[in-house]
């Protein structure tokens, strides 16, 4: 049996390139070029921690709805662009030579280099010459690292905004908390984005959500009690953590999300 790490690269159903990421204990990672998506994580054991959307188109260019979507140049309708901005629905390349990183060990991991260049047409509605790259890493044990990179290519000043959109897979909405947001402001995009205070020692959740909690700490616990497993996401260099749930009324409106689907992500 092979124990190294490994990365295999093969076609969806609509022939665009996937890179599938296996660690040497069986954990993987199924990455699209289609958004430079990471569409799946699974455990050694197989199980799937990523949501994704029982009705999610998959065909560009529309964005999947699941997984961890990549949000840039802008996040959410803060701007003149699409939601979201539009990398998560460009079709991204293999970065064969990518500019090093200061984590150079790679020894047992599976990664792949992901880049994003600007097209003629993304230059029109968004007209700042850049690269944005990405590095999906499979650790031994089974943790998803997510490395940006984005590049000013002729050094005209541009701002922009930046997220990974993540899906997490849970049991049932109603037994999840999350912690290490405590005593943060955030601005809730229910009231208008008005800036409020968290006032619980954990978030749980009895109805739609909508929030971007301000300048958190590296680290924020997502505990899934019904499965008995903890999400730890760690951060570096991007201050604010989102947290959103649909719930049910809001649910019933999003063509590609199933009415009941809020129930088991987050």
């Amino acid at each position: 049996m092979d124990k190294s790490a490994a990365v295999e690269i093969t076609k969806d159903e609509n022939g665009i390139s996937q890179v599938l990421l296996k660690s040497p204990r069986g954990a993987s990672a199924r990455v699209s070029l289609h958004g430079g998506q990471v569409r799946s994580w699974k455990t050694e054991r197989g199980e799937e921690l990523l949501f994704t959307s029982s009705k999610a188109i998959f065909k560009p260019p529309a964005a999947v709805r699941g997984g961890i979507p990549i949000c840039f140049p802008q996040f959410g309708n803060r701007g003149s662009l699409e939601q979201h901005g539009f990398a998560r629905n460009r079709i991204w390349v293999v970065d064969k030579n990518p500019p090093p990183l200061q984590s150079t060990n790679s020894s047992g991991k599976a990664f792949i280099d992901l880049l994003l260049k600007s097209s003629d047409d993304d230059l029109k509605i968004w007209p700042h010459s850049h690269e944005l790259r990405l590095r999906v890493i499979l650790t031994v044990d089974g943790c998803l690292n997510l490395i940006s990179r984005v590049r000013n290519v002729n050094g005209k000043p541009f701002s922009f905004s930046f997220a990974y959109h993540t899906y997490f897979s849970i049991s049932d909405i109603s037994e999840v908390r999350v912690e290490g947001l405590e005593t943060l402001d955030y601005l809730d995009n229910l009231c208008n984005r008005e800036r409020l205070t968290e006032q619980g020692d954990a978030l749980t959740f009895e109805s739609e959500v909508d929030r971007v909690y301000l300048s958190s700490l590296d680290a924020v616990a997502v505990f899934d009690h019904e499965k008995k497993r903890t999400f730890v996401i760690k951060k570096e260099g991007l201050p604010d953590v989102v947290v959103w749930n649909p719930w049910e009324k809001k649910s019933k409106a999003i063509t590609d999300f199933g009415d009941e689907e809020y129930k088991h992500m987050l």
